[in-house]
């Protein structure tokens, strides 16, 4: 058995991808700010980290090491041992675009559904990044920088606006520590007030299996449109697991909620040989925001046309 079961972990909803009772939100709009610090409080010292994050934060540091060891959580991005053809590359697509990886509305329950519909943002993506007050100051620069340069990358990819903001976010990035959970709860609830209950109780008690999680929100009457998603990454993992939690967790929030046991070279696979976004992945992404396709098309509606682009990006390698 695997160290762990994944780096990342989307909970697949229609109107709120943890739980498809959330209301809706009615259309974009800015979420409160993060609340300032009050004046002479000042930030823990790691050295001050309870028990519970000292210990998972060995625990992580042994996962990584592990996995290394194994060859695993490669960042090549693929290469000659890892080929696949337009046949390969559309069935992916078709996977984890429009089939969820959990039950819409049941938490982490596994999916058994058929295929839904084809899920994307019809607005600019703006990230807003953000810091549990145990998380040291060189470790979210570090962080910081790592969200910029792949928010530029997915926005050349996919040919969307994808961006990093101070104010007026959109797609919420949390780093969060264990220590820091009750401040994630509370920037949770400020940014999405009317989440379920149930949803807030997954976000209370996270197993220590779930390294990193996305829920995505959709417009009012529109599940096909997300408007709004917070990514949560745990502070306590060593560089390279948050590194492949931001890869992976903001791609899925753009719209490739599932994973596939045949997607290779992949971050979209449980398998966790790679840890950052690879070129197949790219191609992924510019299927699912090719004018080709359009948000709310249905797997028949859709798979002559992702046959298609999969034909060009590969080069007709069938």
């Amino acid at each position: 058995m695997p160290l762990r079961r994944k780096i990342g972990l989307t909970l697949a909803g229609g109107l709120c991808l943890l739980a498809a009772a959330c209301t809706p939100l009615g259309g974009p709009r800015s979420s409160l700010p993060p609340q300032a610090r009050p004046a002479g409080l000042a930030r823990p010292d790691p050295a001050d980290a309870s028990g519970r994050s000292r210990e998972l934060a060995a625990y992580f540091s042994k996962v990584q090491a592990d996995l290394l060891a194994q060859g695993l959580l490669r960042t090549d991005g693929g290469g000659p041992d890892t080929p696949f053809t337009a046949t390969d590359l559309a069935r992916n697509f078709e996977t984890i675009a429009f089939y969820d990886e959990y039950e819409r509305g049941a938490g982490l329950r596994n999916a058994h559904s058929g295929p839904g519909f084809l899920r994307r943002w019809s607005i600019p993506v703006r990230f807003g990044v953000e810091f549990g007050a145990s998380v040291p100051q060189a470790q979210r620069v570090s962080d910081r920088s790592n969200v910029q340069v792949y928010a530029a990358r997915l926005s050349r990819v996919t040919g969307h606006p994808v961006s990093v903001m101070g104010s007026k976010a959109n797609f919420h990035v949390l780093f969060m520590g264990e220590d820091d959970r009750a401040q994630m709860l509370t920037r949770v609830q400020q940014i999405v007030p009317n989440i379920n209950p149930a949803s807030m109780q997954i976000l209370r008690d996270i197993p220590r299996s779930i390294h990193c999680l996305v829920i995505a929100f959709s417009a009012t009457g529109n599940d096909s449109d997300y408007r709004q998603a917070i990514a949560l990454v745990r502070a306590e993992h060593p560089d390279l697991l948050r590194k492949s939690c931001i890869h992976e967790e903001l791609a899925q929030g753009l719209g490739l909620a599932n994973d596939s046991p045949h997607a290779r070279p992949s971050i979209f696979n449980d398998d966790d040989e790679f840890a950052l976004l690879t070129t197949h992945d790219e191609m992924l992404l510019k299927i699912l925001y090719d004018p080709r396709l359009r948000p709310g098309m249905t797997l028949r509606q859709a798979r002559p046309i992702i046959r298609q682009i999969a034909e060009d990006l590969t080069g007709g390698r069938s």
